[in-house]
């Protein structure tokens, strides 16, 4: 029988107090104090600071440990990830420490986790999905109250993630690999470019610390196959090879949830991170150890390159207009046709409306974020660079005739470590920090002689207020603009 959730009470609800798994290993795996934590971490992350490029990181494999064997090891794999990735969730995956569980328990009884760098939302509405729908999925709470293995990668995702997404958290406690089919299966839809899979897993146990990495090389060399026989191979042969060690992998079947789940995908490229095992640590000795590998899983993503029609920016240019219009004369006329917006116009972009009469700027707003659709946004827009530009009187409707409305659609913002990364003159930078932001559009640099430093002091001094050199230790980020106005030929 599949598990059914509890039926809603509208006045209960509403009067529901937040429910919190507590820490069960705080102080212990890592530490409780925040500033102590924020310092190991900093420690683990500083060195991948500079990094200017990022793959789409699908799923990692990290171990679970305490911070001072495996942290450093399990951070390394995080820190491949975008910070500014925008995962809808994370399906964070382990193996029973705990109990035997006839599948795999999923917990839907708290709201968030909590961790010393913060709560962590959960996302109860795809796991009571999950319950719902999957025999193989129950809610065994004695699974996750004690639990370690998942616990201990909510602060290194928390720290090193700039948006935490809500986490779906699942214990496995079963090794039938039909069970294991199943699980696969009622995650694979979820396995996509908008998910992030974290695979809790540390490797040999308890033998000594060359056995420990020879076992751990033919782990992980099986492991970078993709294919789940031959993990499954040689987690026997090395049953054999080494008798004394009591797994290869805790949390093989977690792992092999993942080769399943990338099984005949093209687009999944597996790369090894890092090895270490207890032994490596001044805290380990050498007679007993475990091992730690790290991995990311890496996704190929086909993308069209965002364009518009010269239909679609007419359009984009009448809604402007037209909302400007309307509100000057108080009337209430269509934007535009419904069958004018097309797809295209409904993607969730930023844009910028800019306003020149007789040639000199009447106002200019715009907005990152992509949190709304591009038409509605143009509206916006226009709407505020008419009559809420601060350094402009409102429009008048004398004026209108006279306005000419320009638009500038944009790419998203690409982090950036080196000012040599940016291209004065065919992108915009956005400067960020401490809460205060600025941005010039890429077409500023055709209506100045600024050299690329110039622009970002005048960038950070006059649009961030972060004074003339504050742009070098700030947040920089690159963008493209399409650009187009009433005044050209479409």
């Amino acid at each position: 029988m599949s598990y059914q959730s509890p039926p809603s009470n509208n006045n209960f609800n509403q009067f529901r107090r937040e429910t919190i798994r507590p820490m069960a290993v705080g102080g212990a795996f890592y530490p409780i104090d925040k500033d102590a934590l924020d310092k190991l971490l900093a420690s683990y992350f500083n060195p991948f600071a500079n990094k200017t490029s990022y793959d789409y990181v699908n799923a990692v494999i990290v171990p679970h440990a305490g911070y001072v064997f495996s942290g450093e090891v399990a951070a390394k794999a995080i820190a491949q990830i975008d910070p500014m990735a925008d995962y809808e969730c994370i399906f964070i995956i382990g193996a029973s420490h705990q109990i035997y569980i006839h599948g795999a328990s999923v917990n839907v009884s708290y709201d968030y986790y909590d961790s010393p760098l913060g709560k962590i939302k959960v996302d109860k509405e795809i796991g009571n999905k999950l319950l719902n729908e999957n025999n193989c999925f129950v809610w065994k709470p004695e699974a996750h109250d004690r639990e370690h293995c998942l616990e201990v990668e909510l602060p290194l995702l928390k720290y090193h993630l700039k948006k935490m997404p809500p986490i779906v958290p699942i214990i496995i406690g079963t090794d039938a690999i039909n069970i294991i089919a199943d699980i696969t299966k009622a995650l694979k839809p979820y396995f996509n470019k908008n998910c992030l899979f974290v695979i809790s897993c540390d490797f040999s146990h308890y033998p000594n610390y060359e056995d420990a990495n020879k076992a751990d090389k033919r782990t992980g060399d099986a492991i970078m196959t993709g294919k789940i026989k031959d993990f499954l191979d040689i987690l026997q042969e090395n049953r054999l090879l080494f008798p004394k060690m009591a797994t290869s992998a805790c949390g093989h079947s977690a792992v092999e949830v993942l080769l399943l789940l990338i099984a005949n995908n093209p687009d999944i490229k597996i790369n090894h991170i890092d090895y270490k095992n207890s032994g490596d640590s001044p805290y380990g000795e050498k007679d007993r150890v475990v091992g730690y590998h790290s991995f990311t899983f890496t996704r190929i993503v086909h993308k069209e390159e965002f364009s518009l029609t010269n239909d679609e920016k007419q359009t984009l240019l009448h809604i402007a207009r037209q909302t400007i219009s309307n509100r000057l004369f108080h009337n209430n006329t269509p934007v535009c046709k419904p069958e004018d917006i097309t797809d295209t116009l409904k993607v969730h972009c930023g844009a910028f409306v800019t306003l020149h009469e007789h040639g000199k700027l009447r106002g200019c707003i715009g907005r990152f974020g992509e949190k709304q659709s591009l038409h509605m946004l143009i509206e916006e827009m226009a709407i505020s660079a008419a009559f809420h530009d601060p350094r402009f009187y409102p429009v008048q409707s004398e004026e209108l005739n006279d306005i000419e409305i320009e638009i500038s659609v944009l790419t998203p913002l690409k982090r950036i470590h080196d000012i040599n990364d940016f291209t004065l003159g065919k992108q915009g930078i956005y400067i960020e920090k401490n809460g205060r932001s600025g941005t010039f559009l890429p077409q500023v640099a055709n209506d100045v002689n600024w050299t690329k430093e110039e622009f970002l002091g005048h960038c950070s001094q006059d649009k961030a207020g972060l004074g003339w050199e504050g742009w070098k230790d700030a947040n920089l980020y690159t963008y493209e603009a399409i650009i187009f106005s009433e005044g050209e030929k479409l």
